[in-house]
Parts: C-alpha cells; sequence; structure tokens
C-alpha cells in the first residue's frame, strides 16, 4: 500500500515550501492540493471563489484530495487550509496517512501571507481573519494530526527534519 504524509495547516504555515522539501528528500511524488484545484479546472482559487462561491471551491477541494489519497504510489500531500471543515475529508485524512499539522501563530501566518492578495477568505484585514479562521480551524487541525511541528521562527530545512522525523522517516533528513 502507498504510504502517505499529509500536510496540514492555515495558508501561510509554509505546506507548500515544506511538503516539496519532504517529497524531495523522500523521492516521493509531491501533490498540493490548491494547485490541483487550478490544473483540473483550469482556473485560480481567486477565480472559482468569484465566479461559483466558497462551496464550489470546498467540493474541488474535497475532490483532489480523494484522488490524493487514492493516488498509486507514496506521496507527500499539502493538504488545502480549509479541508479540514468537512468531516467527511477530516476522516479521510485520519485513515490515509501520518498527519503533521505544520502550526503557526497568527502573527507569523499575517507576515506570510501579506496583504493576501490570491487569498480570498483574507479580505481587507489578513491578520483578523487569520485569527478567526484559527478559532475555527485550529481544534479541526489538532483533531486530525498524528504530530504537530511549530514553524515559527523555524527554516522550512527544520521543519522538514521535523515532518520526517514525526512520518519515521528520520534518516531522510540531511546529516
Amino acid at each position: 500500500m502507498a504510504e502517505r504524509i499529509l500536510l496540514v495547516g492555515m495558508m501561510g504555515s509554509g505546506k507548500t515550501t515544506v511538503g516539496r522539501l519532504v517529497a524531495g528528500r523522500l523521492g516521493w511524488r509531491y501533490l498540493d492540493s490548491d494547485a490541483e484545484v487550478e490544473r483540473s479546472t483550469g482556473r485560480t482559487v481567486p477565480a472559482i471563489f468569484a465566479a461559483d462561491g466558497e462551496a464550489a471551491f470546498r467540493a474541488e477541494e474535497s475532490r483532489v484530495l480523494r484522488e490524493a489519497a487514492a493516488a498509486d504510489g507514496d506521496a507527500v500531500v499539502s493538504v488545502a487550509g480549509g479541508a479540514v471543515l468537512s468531516p467527511s475529508n477530516r476522516e479521510l485524512l485520519a485513515r490515509s496517512g501520518t498527519v503533521v499539522w505544520l502550526r503557526a501563530r497568527p502573527g507569523t501566518l499575517a507576515v506570510r501571507v501579506g496583504s493576501g492578495e490570491g487569498r480570498p477568505l483574507l479580505g481587507d484585514d489578513p491578520a483578523a481573519a487569520l485569527v478567526a479562521l484559527g478559532q475555527v480551524r485550529d481544534p479541526l487541525y489538532a483533531s486530525v494530526a498524528d504530530a504537530v511541528v511549530d514553524v515559527d521562527g523555524r527554516t522550512a530545512e527544520q521543519v522538514a527534519d521535523d515532518v520526517l522525523a514525526a512520518a519515521g522517516r528520520p534518516e531522510a533528513a540531511p546529516s
């Protein structure tokens, strides 16, 4: 059976950067939920939100998560930040591999997402939106996570080392 490392966390937590590093170190396939939605629909996430609304995006997000969980071969998956809002997605995550929550303080996230351009849920006040989203999502991330890796003040390489250790693959970390 194929192995999976699934990275969950808020936008700006480093799922894409760390996911690519972890996949590269393991020699595994890398999948990014948001990128897969954009590739399969031919539209950006903001365009989907603008034309069809959040519910349509969430449906696409769930579809690509199901595909990533069922794909052949070992893979690292950066899961879209809001995927945990769906109970069926949380159930799927729990049975699909090692789930690692990349946890970051709201201030770290706000710095990383900047103006929030291209992130439809952040509106005119990204910092406040991130706090509000975290209040809803953090307990859901905690409920699905096999491990938690704090990212504040750490390099992507350090975080990747911890993800590999959490997934029982410390040998893939550089020495």
